[in-house]
């Protein structure tokens, strides 16, 4: 399977001001399932199509495993075809007159194989999948999930060297877009397949993939494994829109040994640039990175339970905190402060280590060394703001 290389690709559409994708500079490793993560509008798509062949960029480079399917100054642009990718669309584009067998044969017979190699070829993936029952059938005859299996069945008994899928759980229900996480994940291990995902889903990007390229704006944000993008964010809009509840973002000044927000002190295990003592800053705060106690100390700070939400495993707690710019409310995870009520008063108190420091750009000031600058390009630990 073949690394995949953007270089310096842009894409701007006639009539507009304001790029789709802009000066994105990007490795995707071989065999990784990487997930293009972002709001509405932020050029992920347009990536994956760019990527796919279906949109043609105004600048740049692409290259699968050490070919050049575009390049805008070589004047190469490789057909969609001709790439070697398999792409999945939001709406399975199954063809409703024909049974599933037929949908997943249609790509094999048109390459003229024959009948034998056609069938045994569909019913083993179909069997991986867990479609075989159903092969029989049309595709209006099968729900929703099976419908989404159907279309990636039809995608890979081509062996493409490359999967692309654009967002398409966004059809299914909440239980069923669990199961299907599951499953896709499961068939990435299995095949080793080079995956390129496309979605809004946080909970998608975080719980399927090796990598996630976060992106905002047409520009790329950030671009490193899961866990460390929610422990490590390299900037202010990548700490904001990663995690639910949403991280709790205060303006504090350093200390010698970390952050003080009003009387609340956020320890820190150092910062990644020089950072004077008394400097304004903003910390960002996970909601499990709070604790509620019920007695005063140094380092705590007053405030005020607003709301009790409790989800089942775990009790959340909205508190109004002030600070010297106002109040701000506050999203606590505490398991240990059952009992607690709208109206009471209870003290912060910050965990030991990780809290995020921003500077007045928005620029992280914790994050682990390998994290880029803004504006700047991203290998597997990159990020721009």
């Amino acid at each position: 399977m073949p690394d995949i290389v953007l270089s310096n690709v842009n894409k701007r559409y006639p009539g507009t001001t304001e790029a789709a994708v802009r000066d994105l500079n990007l490795t995707i490793p071989d065999g990784s399932f990487t997930t293009f993560l972002g709001p509405s509008g932020c050029g992920k798509t347009t990536t994956l199509r760019m990527i796919a062949g279906l949109e043609t960029p105004t600048g740049g480079e692409i290259a699968i495993g050490g070919q050049t399917v575009y390049s805008f100054e070589k004047g190469v642009s490789l057909a969609p075809s001709k790439r070697g990718l398999g792409l999945v669309f939001q709406s399975y584009a199954l063809w409703p007159h024909l049974t599933v067998f037929e949908n997943i044969a249609f790509g094999l017979q048109v390459k003229r194989l024959g009948r034998t190699q056609v069938a045994e070829a569909v019913r083993d993936v179909a069997t991986a999948l867990q479609i075989d029952e159903y092969l029989e059938r049309y595709t209006s005859e099968l729900s929703g999930g099976q419908q989404q299996r159907a279309a990636i069945a039809r995608v890979l008994v081509m062996r493409p060297k490359v999967l692309l899928l654009d967002e398409p759980l966004s059809n299914l229900d909440a239980k069923l877009r669990m199961d299907m996480r599951a499953e896709l994940k499961r068939l990435h291990v299995e095949t080793g397949a080079t995956v390129i995902y496309v979605t809004h889903d946080q909970l998608e990007a975080l719980t399927m993939s090796t990598h996630i390229a976060m992106m905002n704006g047409g520009v790329l944000q950030q671009f490193a494994p899961p866990l460390e993008l929610y422990a490590q964010p390299a900037n202010l809009f990548a700490a904001d829109f990663l995690g639910n509840p949403r991280i709790n973002l205060l303006p504090g000044v350093t200390t010698d040994d970390g952050v003080l927000c009003g009387e609340l002190r956020v320890p820190s295990p150092g910062f990644a640039r020089g950072t004077a003592t008394g400097e304004p800053v903003t910390v960002g705060l996970r909601a499990e990175e709070l604790s509620l106690v019920r007695e005063a100390a140094p380092g705590r700070a007053a405030a005020e339970v607003v709301s009790v939400l409790p989800t089942g495993a775990d009790w959340y707690y909205r508190l109004n905190l002030r600070l010297a710019d106002g109040t701000h409310v506050v999203t606590v995870r505490d398991n240990l402060a059952v009992g607690l009520r709208e109206g009471d008063g209870v003290w912060l108190e910050a965990a030991s280590s990780g809290a995020k420091v921003f500077d007045s750009l928005g620029r992280s000031l914790t994050a682990l060394d390998g994290v880029g600058e803004p504006g700047g390009s991203t290998g597997s630990r990159g990020a721009v703001a």
